[in-house]
């Protein structure tokens, strides 16, 4: 009998799995049952307390951070402050020195947790959270993936994710999903051979959820469409798909509920920070009071009122170790008008700040518009797989995409057709098959990229 063989029957006992995965953070100084609490307490706070605690938890972490973090206090200029708006805006650009510039008095690398963004903003940089605070992101995790009856502690996960091609990066990953309880579908190779072996996995194991990115998981669902098979008929025990990372469609989401059988949430969240939002019972996708404060502000920093669009700005109300306090996360969106202060309401993500189309006549849009436009006509057919879109100058755009044969020129005369009347005419493309797209270093697929620099 082989490793393997083992660490299947391993793989199948999933309520020891994650308990071990539980037991580990507590081994490893990370309060899991404290954190649990405390998250119970704020949860169970009247409203009216409740923006009381959001409004005093914001003063506190200031305060902490103006006291301890010599590279916050630098950044206000102040020791002291009374406006929230008049704190200044932290950007990722301003992160990027050495994680040691940036901890707290007392924080070290060897008592904090030490992690690093994906990169996909285009400024990737290590940091740090204090270990209760890391604690409480894992006890959010397991509320609100209680809401769909997922208990994190015996649910068996298939994970659509990238994996690290070194050696010591690939073990360790998956020693870490042995840990928790999950199965790491590689997003690196996305071919129909390998959605195959993915679908052998899945009539072989007892999977209560899906989660990852959702380019893969689209594609995945696409592969089932072709083959006539809903995977909860392979896979009885799946309950639910969430999808994190990448701009979710509806036409997409339709696709996921049909071919999986299941419902699909959306999930948004930052590593550094926590979920940020994440879709309830009800289907609104509901943002985090609990550990974060999250604002919508304009371009000079100024909070805009629900219902209006504009840049993402977050706070980590408990993290300790490195100041996240008006943190821009590099995303675009609106809170719904409807929303209170004890519970908003994302309404909608329209992209990355660095992500922004800019046309010759100096219209700007964000990059999903001009994605929006042209998936709907690439994927009528169903010829086409997936594809990206890369503005190289004002006018001319590349599109990279995969499909079972090349775009003919009534089809893209179709789709140019279409752009001409939705955003702006003569612009000039280059329709470029691909075997594969390039992702990024952790499997993200970007959907759209400019070459311009934003200005």
């Amino acid at each position: 009998m082989t490793i393997t063989y083992w660490l299947n029957i391993i793989f199948d006992k999933k309520p020891f799995m994650f308990s071990l995965f539980k037991l580990s953070l507590q081994l490893s100084g990370f309060p899991i049952r404290k954190a649990k609490t405390a998250l119970q307490k704020i949860i169970s706070l009247p409203e009216s307390e409740r923006l009381v605690f959001i409004e005093s938890q914001k003063k506190a972490i200031v305060k902490y951070h103006l006291d301890n973090n010599l590279f916050y206090s630098e950044l206000v200029g102040s020791s002291e402050f009374e406006d929230w708006d008049t704190l200044p805006i932290l950007t990722k650009g301003k992160l990027q020195q050495p994680l040691t510039n940036r901890l707290s008095k007392g924080y070290t690398v060897k008592n904090s947790y030490i992690n690093k963004t994906s990169g996909s903003s285009g400024n990737p940089f290590v940091f740090a959270k204090d270990k209760y605070s890391h604690a409480l992101t894992w006890a959010s995790n397991y509320m609100r993936f209680g809401w769909h009856n997922i208990d994190l502690d015996t649910a068996y996960q298939a994970r659509f994710y990238g994996i690290p091609k070194d050696f010591r990066g690939r073990i360790t990953e998956r020693f870490k999903d042995l840990l928790s309880n999950r199965y790491r579908f590689s997003v690196f190779d996305l071919s129909d051979k390998k959605l195959e072996s993915f679908l052998k996995k899945f009539e072989n194991s007892r999977f209560h959820y899906i989660n990852g990115y959702t380019s893969a998981i689209v594609l995945f669902a696409k592969f089932l469409e072709r083959k006539n098979i809903v995977l909860k008929n392979v896979c009885p025990t799946l309950k639910v798909c969430v999808v994190t990372s990448e701009m979710l469609f509806e036409k997409d989401r339709m696709l996921l509920e049909r071919q999986f059988g299941i419902a699909v949430v959306n999930e948004y969240g930052a590593s550094e920070l926590d979920l940020i939002a994440f879709e309830n019972a009800e289907g609104q996708w509901q943002i985090n009071t609990e550990t974060l404060y999250v604002e919508i502000v304009d371009e000079k920093g100024t909070a805009l009122p629900y219902g209006e669009t504009g840049r993402v700005v977050v706070t980590s109300l408990f993290n300790e170790a490195h100041s996240f306090i008006r943190y821009e996360i590099g995303d675009i969106g609106t809170i719904d008008e409807n929303s209170t202060p004890e519970k908003p309401i994302l309404k909608q993500l329209i992209g990355r700040t660095n992500d922004i189309v800019q046309f010759p006549t100096g219209k700007k849009s964000g990059g999903l518009v001009f994605y929006y436009v042209t998936k709907s006509i690439i994927e009528d057919s169903g010829n086409v797989k997936e594809f990206i879109i890369k503005q190289i100058e004002l006018d001319y755009f590349i599109v990279d995409y995969v499909s079972e044969r090349e775009l003919n020129g009534i089809e893209i005369e179709k789709i140019e057709k279409a752009i001409q009347l939705y955003l702006e005419p003569n612009l000039k493309f280059d329709f470029i098959r691909k075997d594969i797209l390039q992702r990024t270093a952790r499997g993200k697929l970007r959907q759209f990229t400019s070459e311009l620099g934003f200005s």
